[in-house]
């Protein structure tokens, strides 16, 4: 059983010894591993946020009748950008303009009325100083006076409802915008307030409604006080961008408190009517940290568990221990992790918030190999690059 041990025991010496090499020597020395590298830079970053958002015509207004009756008229064209009073539809306004005329003739009617009851008082008046009539005589004359007096008032009040009556029967453009499809053909008999007829929308200015988070609130505010022409910018349904840039019109009163959320409607010039309402849309907003930035490759960055990393090279000098006095110190390079706070994409960077500053170098490929603390070299063995980590 002894000598078992000892067949056993030997050739582990035996590795140990050639392990540790020749008495006097440090121990086997790993080779640095190959790296690209890449230098932090400073460079101009402007981004923007980007926001969902829809395009709404800032005066809308559906076209409804206030009289009942048949449609008599049409004067415009379907799609058609109409001027503002502009007659647009007809009711049948002949018995409007009847009822215009009966008021009328009650209102001559009462005039000559008042006419005969003044003269009357006049006439009564002048029998009174003469003592010729009761007295009596001349208040009931002066009651009727009165009386006449307010029939003249109520008849110019029922002329002013007939006026209004048979104005309403004409349907003219509110304001200048663009009418849409009609929703009643000539012989149609709408009702008052209930038949939609059309709707028109003024395009220029428009605007486009975005629904923001409770803490970006305050950012609007500062925004609709003071913003550039690089503030805002739209980015329409095929892509391409609109060549006006906006401003904030208006910030809804409160916050939604089922979403915790507001709306801000941005308006936008619209002179060669692109935009159009109820489009869809992506609002961009300029980012208050647009500016000179330390941006580096975005491949250089590793995540791990939500948080975003790089290896940093740094040169570092190497005591040796060995007795062999004849052996000189040597420096190294190596590279150390760094944890870093990212920012946006800027096409094939990324800028990076704190961290790391301009300047440092950065390792671009080689790093699945790597730990903290472990040599590099530049080479072009390094293995390439995954992708990119998703921020």
């Amino acid at each position: 059983m002894k000598h078992r041990y000892i067949y056993w025991l030997a050739p582990a010496v035996l590795l140990t010894w050639m392990s540790c090499g020749k008495p006097g020597k440090k121990g086997a020395i790993l080779p640095p591993t190959p790296v690209a590298i890449a230098e932090a830079k400073t460079a101009q970053a402007v981004y923007y946020d980007s926001y969902q958002g829809t395009v709404v015509s800032i005066n809308t207004v559906e076209l409804r009748s206030q009289v009942p009756g048949f449609v008599t008229g049409i004067f415009f064209k379907e799609g058609d950008v109409v001027e503002k009073g502009k007659v647009l539809y007809e009711i049948d306004k002949r018995k409007y303009d009847a009822a215009y005329q009966q008021a009328q003739a009650s209102v001559l009617s009462a005039q000559a009325n008042l006419i005969k009851a003044q003269k009357d008082i006049d006439r009564y008046n002048m029998l009174l100083k003469n003592d010729a009539i009761a007295r009596q005589t001349v208040d009931q004359a002066t009651a009727v006076y009165e009386t006449n007096k307010s029939q003249v008032a109520v008849a110019k009040a029922g002329l002013a409802s007939a006026a209004t009556d048979l104005s309403y029967a004409t349907i003219r453009a509110p304001f200048t915008g663009r009418i849409g499809i009609s929703q009643v053909r000539l012989g149609t008999q709408v009702a008052v307030g209930t038949t939609l007829m059309n709707t028109i929308s003024a395009e220029h200015p428009i605007g486009v409604d975005v629904v923001i988070n409770e803490q970006d609130i305050n950012r609007f505010y500062g925004l609709q006080k003071t913003s550039s022409d690089t503030t805002f910018k739209l980015r329409l349904p095929d892509g391409t961008t609109y060549n006006k840039t906006g401003k904030v019109l208006a910030i809804d009163r409160g916050v939604s408190s089922g979403t915790g959320s507001v709306k801000v409607r941005i308006q936008f010039p619209n002179e060669g009517d692109v935009l159009k309402d109820g489009m869809s849309c992506v609002l961009q907003v300029l980012n208050e940290q647009s500016g000179n930035r330390v941006q580096i490759p975005n491949k250089a960055v590793t995540e791990q568990m939500g948080e975003f990393f790089v290896f940093v090279t740094k040169d570092t000098t190497v005591k040796d221990t060995a007795q062999d006095k004849s052996i000189k110190d040597r420096r190294d390079t190596i590279a150390k992790q760094i944890k870093v706070k990212l920012g946006p994409r800027v096409n094939t960077d990324i800028v990076v918030m704190n961290g790391i500053n301009a300047g440092d170098k950065v390792v671009t490929d080689g790093f699945q190999r790597l730990r903290d603390g472990g040599k590099i070299t530049l080479g072009s063995g390094a293995p390439p690059q995954g992708a990119a980590p998703k921020k």
